[in-house]
């Protein structure tokens, strides 16, 4: 038998030239992998070996990627399947199937395993199509260290009791119930950044529209893991099992800010969290501790308009958080309603707004084209909503049933169309599929969502306000950006 040189090799595979085509390099972020170093610290704490290939950040193809992982001839290699965010795990979806089987036709005996939101939603699915040995469904954490221990043993695979494993059995596919979640985050291993190249991630474009060279060095934190919403068009539930957040400690939180800082020189962060402003008392300890240090950062982090008020906002600004992404998705409360994304109105989205400027926060606004009970006048209602808030940067989403949703279930039971493959799900490739709405085809709100992201980007008011605000260059970028027509048949 060869002589293992590894436990593990943990791969972040990726798809993002496909993704984002022309906008690969100017617009899109390329995110320190903050799930794979956490299960590599986690896995490594427990005895075992094991290294990170960024696929992503050392821009390998299949092939490369195949051979460096057969020369490591590890015990169990594992597809962490991520994205700078939640749907991103299956827009990589398509990618990550090139660099399972390169690895196959490379070395067939290595292990392999799938892991990520997407394999936690479909395991059955992913384990029937993609050529893997194993699929993890929920956290990972003890999957992955018990499965090392099985593969290690020499113990026979059949009828074993490793939770949240996926698995053929003479043909027959397996499963066993998840595996608890950690209880208390602070329990779990820094995250193993020593692995990956840390020198080579860089922040998205807005970001740091206020210099634009200067997006690297780039970090990565997370304050929390979960969500207590529960909106129907997201799939995060799929990883953890249920809605519900579960918070780390402060001083957890800045020993993690800490080795950023002093050992990678990190200015750039973002903070993983699905909702960060969500526990006052908590906000306020972890920028505490960061103004406490005097850190010059630039952080941005999630938050919704039912969130925040003046008291965070001005806490939030003196730790050195530049940026908050609001999920406004609608200008129109029964479409809200209908997703079941909170409470709020078109007036409460105003103040919000205004509050955020008034408190010298830059925004960025996410909006939903396509949702369920969209037709032209809403979704007409949403953009002029965008263009009158005039937030420092907007993004324009076209609805997408990704899987483990409420809204993919009732989509797959509807047999509404979705996309033919996983890459369909992204937003700017040319294979993306929106859903129909009860008064749109597909290709209808693709159309608007494409036509809207012009319109706003080119507009005269928009790009004044950036020039003051960020220079003549942000202002010039934004319209090289505008000027971008993803290629699409709207026919």
């Amino acid at each position: 038998m060869t002589k293992q040189a590894i436990d593990m090799v943990i791969i972040r595979p990726t798809d993002r030239k496909n993704i984002y085509g022309r906008l690969n390099n100017s617009v899109s972020a390329i995110e320190p992998p903050l799930w794979a170093a956490l299960l590599a610290a986690h896995v490594r704490r427990e005895g075992f070996s094991v290294k990170i290939i960024d696929v992503e950040a050392e821009d390998l193809g299949p092939k490369e990627t195949a051979q460096k992982v057969a020369a490591l001839n590890p015990v169990l290699a594992a597809f962490v399947v991520t994205g700078t965010n939640l749907s991103a795990s299956t827009w990589n979806m398509t990618g990550t199937r090139e660099y399972i089987s390169a690895l196959k036709q490379k070395s067939s005996e290595t292990k392999t395993l799938l892991w990520g939101l997407h394999p936690s939603a479909l395991p059955e699915r992913t384990l029937q199509e993609e050529k893997t040995d194993f699929v993890c469904q929920g956290e990972g954490f003890v999957t992955f260290v018990e499965l090392l221990k099985l593969l290690k043993s020499g113990s026979k695979i059949e009828q074993n009791e490793i939770p949240g494993l996926w698995y053929f059995d003479n043909g027959q596919i397996r499963s066993n119930p998840r595996a608890e979640l950690i209880k208390n985050l602070d329990d779990l291993a820094a995250p193993a950044w020593d692995l990956v190249p840390m020198d080579r991630y860089r922040a998205h474009n807005w970001q740091c529209l206020h210099d634009l060279s200067d997006r690297q060095p780039y970090g990565v934190i997370y304050t929390s893991l979960g969500c207590p919403f529960n909106c129907s068009f997201c799939s995060l539930k799929a990883l953890f099992g249920s809605p519900g957040v579960r918070f780390r400690s402060p001083q957890k939180v800045i020993e993690d800010i800490d080795v950023l800082v002093k050992k990678y020189q990190v200015r750039n962060i973002k903070v993983l969290d699905e909702c960060f402003v969500l526990r006052q008392s908590h906000v306020f300890e972890v920028c505490d501790l960061i103004i406490q240090r005097g850190y010059d950062l630039n952080i941005w982090a999630y938050a919704r308009i039912d969130t925040v008020n003046k008291e965070i906002l001005a806490r939030l600004k003196q730790a050195g958080v530049r940026w908050l992404a609001y999920g406004i998705e609608s200008s129109e409360e029964t479409i809200l309603a209908g997703v079941n994304k909170g409470s709020f109105n078109r007036d409460d989205i105003k103040e919000t707004i205004e509050m955020t400027k008034k408190a010298g926060v830059n925004i960025v606004g996410n909006f939903m084209f396509g949702l369920p009970d969209d037709n032209y006048e809403t979704m007409q209602n949403t953009l002029d909503l965008a263009k009158e808030l005039n937030c420092e940067y907007t993004n324009f989403c076209a609805t997408k049933a990704y899987p483990g949703s409420e809204l993919y279930e009732t989509t797959v039971n509807n047999g509404v169309n979705l996309p033919e493959i996983w890459r369909g799900y992204s937003e700017l490739s040319e294979d993306s599929l929106p859903l129909p709405t009860k008064y749109l085809s597909s290709r209808e709100v693709l159309r608007f969502r494409d036509n809207a992201f012009i319109e706003f980007h080119s507009n005269p008011e928009y790009l004044e306000m950036v020039e003051q605000k960020f220079g003549p260059e942000a202002a010039q970028h934004i319209r090289e950006v505008a000027q971008h027509k993803p290629p699409r048949n709207y026919s």
